[in-house]
């Protein structure tokens, strides 16, 4: 992948999740030569986080080869600033909560000087995506990612689009639902396609119609909080009206908002990731058929709408490792 690829094999990635942080020493190929983890919480500081990374990546290093063969690290994070390497006030990071973390630098300190970049999660995923996947060849598409939120990473002719700041491309956070009737969001703002779209928003939008109509639904054997949209995906997948109404529902919306980002940026696809797209042609279908009928004649029936071609294991330690391979 470049010059130094025959010497230094192997990039570092890693997904640093709310919950866990996941390590994968990754060949040019994009093959996961070996992979560790650890509980992102727990730590009073940053560098009390760094270090227990850092001792649990020592193993796996030294099962390739050592330090020496590794080119660089990549790291994908929520809140990740590609421009300054930092992880700046995440909300579910105790360590990052309310400041700004240098944690690129960090990285490079403790494992020997090598390079380290850093950029937030779906910027990764769209990375990964166009070095393994199947955005492999294209030079214009956003990757969404609908997982507990709603992430997105722009591809214009070839590049990521970061912005003037690194924070460019929030598209879960664009308004969809203006005045009183929008849901909050954990942004602190309402009305956002991340209320409605994420897997935390099927789940609302379940509660919701549970308790506003009185129509039979499997749904109801359960507690209404403890609905996720997996029990509203088997639903409808079972042949649940309810649970079918609301993939379609959630499928219009994303439809909807595609068609807007069509305006801007004219990807030639959308590239879908995450737990909720299992659901298949359940949401995949209301997303084509609402973004047809909302988009630009000029835009209509030229974007491609594609499922990511990464495996749900491993896609994000490779996003994250592609962003090592980018350094220079």
């Amino acid at each position: 992948m470049n010059e130094q690829a025959g010497i230094k094999p192997y990039v570092i990635g890693l997904d640093l999740g709310g919950t866990n942080s996941v390590f994968g020493i990754v060949d040019s190929r994009g093959e996961i030569k070996a992979t560790t983890a650890i509980k992102t919480g727990g730590y009073d500081s940053a560098e009390a986080y760094v270090d227990a990374c850092v001792n649990a990546l020592q193993p796996i290093i030294e099962q390739v080869g050592g330090i020496e063969k590794i080119k660089a690290m990549g790291i994908g994070a929520p809140n990740g600033n590609y421009y300054t390497g930092t992880i700046e006030f995440a909300p579910n990071l105790p360590w990052a909560h309310e400041t700004k973390v240098p944690l690129a630098q960090m990285f490079s300190d403790k494992l020997g000087g090598i390079p380290v970049a850093l950029t937030n999660d779906a910027n990764a995923a769209a990375i990964g995506e166009m070095v393994y996947g199947v955005a492999r060849g294209m030079k214009n598409f956003i990757v969404i990612t609908l997982g507990t939120g709603v992430g997105s990473g722009i591809v214009v002719n070839g590049q990521l689009l970061y912005g003037c700041d690194g924070f460019a491309g929030e598209l879960g956070h664009v308004t969809m639902v203006r005045g009183k009737e929008g849901r909050s969001c954990g942004c602190g703002r309402t009305g956002c396609l991340e209320a409605y779209c994420s897997a935390t928003g099927v789940a609302r939008t379940a509660r919701e119609l549970l308790a506003t109509t009185t129509r039979p639904s499997i749904l109801r054997e359960m507690k209404p909080e403890d609905i996720t949209s997996l029990d509203v995906s088997i639903a409808a997948g079972k042949g649940d009206e309810l649970a079918k109404e609301i993939y379609e529902f959630t499928g219009h919306m994303l439809g909807e908002a595609c068609a807007d980002f069509a305006a801007f940026s004219s990807p030639e696809a959308f590239i879908f990731f995450g737990g909720m797209v299992k659901a298949g042609e359940l949401i995949m279908k209301p997303i084509r058929e609402s973004y047809n009928e909302h988009v630009l004649k000029i835009f209509r029936n030229k974007a491609q709408f594609l499922v990511s071609g990464l495996d749900g294991a491993s896609a994000a330690v490779l996003g994250a490792s592609a962003v090592g391979w980018e350094i220079q």
